[in-house]
């Protein structure tokens, strides 16, 4: 409908050439009665109209530009001819041919004509009536064809379902007229000024918004009933959709005029932080924007920085999501996007630092050394992923800042003791209010570099709740085919990890989820021996301790008799924790005499070490005689290291039981079944009668019976031990054994083997009695390990027990 405007105003700019335009009305019933009365040519003169159907009774004007257009209208004007109009077909057409023609025109006579000041000439036409082209007559100087005339079939007037169907076109067209901001309010008068149904629903076909084919069907329509009723149709969905524009014009209205509003308040604000001093928003974003072009960005977080930056500028400053949002812009700006440090390739240089810090751990060194060397043929490598596992107070986690200093790089530390929430690796969505991102980003920051020396610690101690399960979110940051694209809640998109040394450190490998620990190369670090722990001490703890109590380097001096005295009275551990403690307590004692005046001795000895910090530590750690039947000294591995344990067993009248106690594990109890099991089936070899088994009961146990204790490498003590109690035999003296058996008399292989062999040097064992299986684990041990050890291998329980047990038999022996 929005086609009145365009009539109105063509009309009344073609009428303003003229000083005194005269009025054209709109046909009437009666124009439209004389219309069909008058005689009409056989033949027209044919004239094509690009985007433009007339209907039978409407007045349209027209521009021509085509010569034989103008020649036509000038000889229709001058003869006062009628002329037929067709739309034609494709509007691209200039030279329009009969094929390119619409079939079916409407007939019209000229009421003015006008040549106009660019040259065109402009007319205004009156449609009269239908017809249809016939044969073509003529081509030159314009289209002539024959003509059919179509007659319009009108319904009966009584009918009154046609006579609602024109009301409720007149109404919608009136409240099309009355929505749209367009069209002139004169078009409401003209629709209701029309009294003939059928100019009326020519004359709403004509302005309507449709397509020339649209119209054209219109046009071809000879029932009247039926071109009203697809009238009726066409401007129903035109209605609809100018409310719905009107709709969505009203709301943009609405929300430009709250946002003009706030946008006048922001500069009100902004001018007031400028007399106060402050920096206005426009001005921190400048800065954020200035800082975004210095960052060595990848394509998509450019983009990403980009975009979100234009979003901060939408966002009112006092809302909370301005607060998220700068939070963020500022996290992507803090990263080190594209930042390495430069890594130093000098091997001996990085050898020496592993050395001057730490004593030992020839394997790790040699790993680290070995990926350096990689690195410095290649240039780029990734980055391994290393585990160290081993007991507390070794240097595992030292071990991270010396391999830092080695490479030339950042070091950062992440404690993994008790977390139980994977926000704290992956971060949370920034949807929410005080989200923040992963840890994992929060230490690359504070590094500044994407490639430092990031220390797991405690890896084996990540917890389960129910915020998740972080130890498989460290699943993607620990595999050298994801982690290139590590994804952190809060920042939504890939950041790269390839290029930083992961070094995890763990006292437990049974508790690492199987896939978290195969994506780590696993170097294990042993506890140390005493030779180890004295030069630790003589290099590290006692300057360490000197430093920090406020003692100068001739204030105190330890001996190597002290220190090992140290050692191996007040502490037994297989880290040097427990050294370092002991260390500071003689530190403190020497800073109180210093302080107060009194004398004291700069190389204190042995006795004035007991003096200073007591009594020496008496522990369950060391040899027991074998005075006694049936006690067997084992070896046990556990998370802290090696440690020895005694296997007790008792006689005591009865009926044949076996008791058990000392807080034992399945897996241990079998290995007592297994141990009873095979006595009986060979007694005769030992010498031990059948019926013994039934006159006797049988107690086992292992003692401090608070600790939890299971595994099957006590197997072999348990039968020495049972052996022994039967036999009444003396156990052979600083004896100690561990291993597993079988009921057809094997001994089989079992783990920890280095802190095994530690525990019992520490604990004063001279003889040790292993599978022979394990030989090729006692090779790889160096040799001052084994240093005032003897180790005996055997292979089945006969074997065994004829090396621990001697033919002495104890003191009051038992009759059994």
């Amino acid at each position: 409908m929005e086609r009145i405007k365009d009539r109105f105003a063509l009309t009344a700019s073609v009428a303003g050439i003229e000083e005194e335009p005269d009025f054209i009305p709109l046909m009437t019933s009666d124009d439209e009665a004389e219309m069909k009365q008058g005689d009409l040519p056989e033949e027209l003169p044919i004239l094509p109209l690009r985007n433009t159907v007339l209907f039978p009774g409407v007045v349209i004007p027209i521009t021509a530009g085509r010569d034989k257009s103008i020649k036509l209208l000038q000889d229709a004007h001058k003869k006062k001819l009628l002329i037929g109009i067709v739309a034609q077909r494709d509007l691209e057409v200039e030279d329009p041919q009969p094929d390119d023609l619409f079939p079916v025109g409407t007939v019209a006579r000229i009421l003015r004509m006008f040549r106009m000041p660019d040259g065109n000439t402009t007319v205004i036409l009156q449609g009269y009536k239908r017809f249809r082209m016939g044969d073509i007559v003529s081509e030159s100087p314009y289209l002539k064809a024959k003509v059919a005339w179509l007659e319009e079939k009108k319904p009966k007037r009584e009918s009154p379902q046609f006579k609602a169907l024109i009301d409720s076109i007149k109404d919608l067209a009136i409240r099309i007229i009355q929505e749209s901001p367009h069209i002139p309010t004169e078009a409401a008068m003209a629709v209701r000024s029309i009294d003939s149904n059928a100019i009326l629903v020519n004359f709403i076909s004509a302005n309507m918004n449709l397509e020339v084919a649209q119209k054209q069907e219109l046009l071809e329509e000879t029932e009247l009933s039926k071109r009203a009723q697809n009238v009726l149709r066409h401007l129903t969905s035109e209605l609809q959709m100018l409310e719905m524009k009107n709709e969505i014009q009203t709301k943009v209205k609405t929300e430009f005029d709250q946002q003009q509003r706030e946008y006048f308040l922001h500069q009100q604000m902004k001018t007031i932080q400028e007399e106060l001093g402050g920096s206005s928003i426009e001005m921190e974003i400048e800065e954020l924007r200035a800082r975004g072009h210095a960052k060595k960005w990848t394509p998509e977080s450019s983009k990403t920085f980009d975009k979100e930056l234009l979003k901060l500028q939408r966002i009112n400053p006092q809302a909370p999501e301005y607060s998220v949002q700068r939070n963020y812009l500022e996290l992507m700006l803090d990263l080190p996007w594209g930042e390495y440090s430069k890594d130093r390739f000098d091997l001996k240089r990085a050898r020496k630092i592993l050395d001057r810090d730490h004593f030992g751990l020839d394997k790790v060194k040699d790993r680290l050394i070995e990926h350096l060397a990689v690195l410095k043929l290649r240039g780029d490598m990734r980055s391994p992923i290393l585990c160290l596992y081993g007991p507390p107070g070794v240097g595992k986690t030292s071990l991270g800042k010396s391999v830092a200093e080695a490479l030339g790089r950042k070091y950062v530390r992440m404690a993994l003791g008790g977390l139980r929430d994977e926000a704290e690796i992956r971060g949370h969505r920034k949807t929410y209010i005080g989200a923040m991102p992963g840890r994992i980003l929060q230490l690359l920051k504070k590094a500044g570099t994407s490639n430092p020396v990031f220390v797991l610690d405690e890896i084996d101690k990540l917890g389960y709740g129910n915020m998740g399960d972080p130890s498989s979110a460290m699943l993607e940051v620990l595999d050298p085919e994801q982690n290139k694209e590590f994804y952190d809640n809060f920042l939504e998109m890939g950041y790269d990890l390839s290029k930083v040394l992961f070094i995890a450190t763990a006292n437990n490998l049974s508790s690492i989820q199987p896939a978290l620990r195969d994506r780590m190369e696993i170097i294990e670090l042993n506890g140390y021996t005493v030779e180890e722990k004295r030069e630790i001490a003589k290099r590290h703890l006692v300057p360490k301790q000197l430093e920090e109590n406020g003692l100068k380097k001739d204030d105190l001096k330890l001996s190597n008799g002290v220190l090992e005295m140290l050692i191996e009275s007040y502490t037994q551990e297989s880290g040097v924790r427990g050294l370092e403690k002991a260390i500071a307590k003689v530190a403190r004692k020497t800073v109180q005499k210093v302080a107060s005046g009194e004398p004291y001795s700069v190389s204190p000895d042995i006795e004035e070490i007991r003096k200073m910090i007591g009594n020496e530590r008496r522990d369950r750690e060391r040899y027991q005689d074998n005075s006694v039947a049936g006690v067997v000294t084992g070896l046990a591995w556990t998370p802290v290291g090696g440690e020895i344990l005694f296997i007790e067993s008792s006689l005591s009248p009865g009926d044949g039981k076996v008791s058990i106690t000392g807080n034992l594990g399945d897996v241990m109890k079998e290995s007592a079944t297994i141990a009873m099991a095979y006595l009986k089936s060979n007694a005769s070899d030992y010498g031990i009668p059948p019926e013994a088994f039934k006159r006797w009961d049988v107690h086992i146990h292992v003692p401090e019976g608070a600790t939890p204790k299971d595994g099957p490498s006590a197997g072999v003590t348990m039968l020495t031990a049972l052996a022994s109690l039967f036999t009444q035999r003396k156990v052979r003296s600083h004896l100690a054994m561990t291993g597993e058996i079988t009921l057809r008399g094997r001994v089989l292989p079992v783990g920890g083997i280095k802190e095994k062999i530690l525990a019992a040097k520490r604990a004063g064992i001279q003889q040790l009695l292993l599978c022979e299986e394990n030989r090729k684990d006692v090779e790889d041990i160096g040799a001052e390990y084994l240093k005032g050890l003897e180790i005996q291998f055997v292979r089945g329980m006969r074997e065994l027990t004829d090396l621990a047990l001697l033919e002495e038999r104890v003191a009051h022996p038992k009759t059994i």
